[in-house]
């Protein structure tokens, strides 16, 4: 199985230091680097990796700018020189991270990592246009940030031009429209229920019989969704009712 990987890093010290790691383990396969956030975007929409080494901290933009830029974040180790940001970099469900300079044998255990999660995930096999329910997307809002996969995200909702992400206790803000979002989502699992949300029917609890054809659905983390009447006959048909 190769996994194919991207740099993003602006030091090309710490570029050349990580390719020689990568040398050691024949699994991995580099397919491109980048100095820089902009060209690091480009790289990742055009080669789609299995997996991101991301240095954090670097001139312009940093690293997290570069995950709120991508509809789907590949497996990513964080790289850094800095403590706190390591630290950090845990808030933001990350894998795993790399102090600079960086183990031999601490890069051995974190690519450990990256094979355990390939063998639970379904192995990327080239571009899609829609996400899986194992591809993650990267939320900031405020000072929080979240690596969520999408199978643990129960619905979305709009609020004004941006959507809300509904998963375990948080519903932070995506700055993406809910159409956006929903142009990229597994279609067998998600429903649009209004003009105002997209539910994961996997999280649908209970179906209940609503007035003048409609139907509302009970979700298990106990929010109650109303489907338009319109939806509500898809909804019978998708889910044979």
């Amino acid at each position: 199985m190769k996994i194919r990987a991207v740099i993003v890093e602006d030091s090309r010290l710490a570029r050349n230091e990580l390719k020689e790691l990568i040398k050691k383990h024949s699994e991995i396969e580099l397919v491109g680097e980048a100095e820089n956030v902009d060209s690091g975007f480009e790289l990742i929409q055009k080669e789609t990796p299995d997996l991101l080494f991301l240095d954090i901290n670097m001139p312009e933009k940093d690293g997290f700018e570069l995950l709120e830029m991508l509809d789907e974040v590949p497996i990513t180790i964080f790289t850094t020189a800095f403590d706190e940001y390591a630290i950090k970099s845990f808030e933001y469900n990350a894998l795993d991270y790399l102090l600079k300079p960086i183990n031999e044998k601490r890069f051995a255990i974190a690519f450990e990592k990256v094979k355990a999660k390939l063998t639970s995930n379904q192995v990327h096999t080239g571009k899609t246009q829609q996400l899986s329910h194992n591809s993650q997307i990267f939320i900031k809002d405020g000072e929080s940030c979240w690596l969520v996969k999408i199978g643990d995200i129960s619905h979305f909702e709009i609020v004004g031009n941006y959507t809300r992400v509904f998963f375990e206790d948080k519903k932070p803000l995506l700055y993406k429209s809910l159409n956006q979002v929903e142009e990229k989502l597994p279609e067998q699992s998600f429903f649009r229920a209004n003009r105002q949300q997209i539910v994961n029917t996997n999280y649908i609890a209970n179906v209940v019989p609503w007035f003048n054809g409609k139907l509302k659905l009970q979700m298990y983390n106990g929010e109650e969704i109303e489907v338009s009447r319109r939806q509500s006959y898809i909804f019978k048909d998708k889910m044979s009712l």
